[in-house]
């Protein structure tokens, strides 16, 4: 028993199709894989079924390294404190009052790192109302002075 052509080109279809259902951006590799088959059993009809299914795999495997070596390079990397160069400089307004070992929140006109309203830290004592701006991040704090 071999798998004709046009059986691969269906299996890779349902499972490009089989991707819209199943979010992972995963499955759409074996279905690349499998319209690769259909291509390579075009080509070379006397495949044995053993060696299809080989070389389907092989192909899927190499498709997967593929995506995550080559077009997804830093995707398993961590991003923590990756993002401190974007926040430095932002200037808020003080909605909580700030001292010295206390915390106090900070708005954003617009969005910082994903949230308008942050808790802060500053070395001196500056009252609710007043502008400040982020000198550090500290762990989930921003670290501010008077503007």
């Amino acid at each position: 028993m071999n798998i004709e052509w046009w059986q691969w080109t269906v299996a890779g279809i349902v499972l490009i199709l089989a991707e819209l259902a199943i979010p992972s951006f995963f499955v759409i590799w074996f279905g690349v894989a499998a319209l690769v088959m259909a291509l390579v059993v075009l080509a070379a009809p006397a495949l044995t079924l053993t060696t299809q299914l080989a070389l389907w795999t092989a192909l899927s495997l190499a498709m997967v390294a593929l995506w995550f070596r080559v077009f997804k390079p830093g995707f398993h990397k961590t991003r923590i404190g990756t993002s401190a160069g974007e926040v430095i400089g932002e200037v808020g307004l003080l909605v909580g009052a700030v001292a010295p070992f206390q915390r106090g929140r900070v708005r954003f006109q617009r969005p910082v790192l994903g949230a308008e309203e942050w808790v802060c830290l500053a070395e001196s004592e500056i009252p609710a109302g007043e502008r400040v701006r982020v000198v550090a991040v500290e762990g989930s704090f921003l670290k501010v002075v008077q503007a």
